[in-house]
């Protein structure tokens, strides 16, 4: 993973010499509940002036605590309704198959998020798309096309019961 994740292991050095206060917690809870808050807003919600309150926050997009910024985006709303679990085990689980596949499925747009997994499947992906016909196109040449998948197995979302971005801090 450190050739998909090359700047991981210093990301997490730096997160962990950062030790988070109850301040630097508040301030995550804020721009995790609305990222576009103004600096000023966040300072007087966490009882600070808008200088450290700005200083803390690059401290932690520094250090890799704040990871980024964007906006959230309802997937119904920009036609693609459809949610697909996809369960994917490969013939080898060596590094070098490992890396491949992730490799390979870090490039496509409909996948939202992969996981590397313990137990029956080696990965776990979520994908969206517009409709059966478009998941069956993703399936046909983009998933079965890569070498050393044994098997696929996907379960449709028939709707979602919770989401949320915001870490219980």
């Amino acid at each position: 993973w450190r050739r998909i994740c090359p700047n991981l292991e210093r990301k997490m050095a730096e997160t962990a010499k950062m030790l988070l206060t109850a301040i630097d917690r508040k301030i995550l809870g804020a721009l995790q509940q609305d990222g576009r808050m103004t600096i000023q807003a966040i300072a007087e919600l966490v009882g600070l002036s808008a200088s450290p309150c700005l200083r803390r926050i690059r401290q932690m997009e520094q250090a890799g605590i704040i990871s980024g910024y964007s906006a959230s985006v309802d997937q119904k709303a920009v036609g693609l309704p459809v949610s697909v679990f996809i369960s994917i085990k490969l013939e080898r689980q060596r590094a070098q198959e490992l890396d491949a596949f992730g490799a390979a499925i870090a490039r496509w747009p409909e996948v939202m998020e992969c996981y590397l997994m313990t137990g029956q499947f080696d990965f776990l992906l979520r994908v969206v798309c517009a409709d059966l016909e478009a998941y069956e196109q993703f399936l046909r040449e983009r998933l079965t096309q890569i070498a050393g998948v044994a098997s696929i197995e996907s379960s449709f979302s028939l709707g979602q019961v919770k989401q949320s971005r915001v870490l219980p801090l």
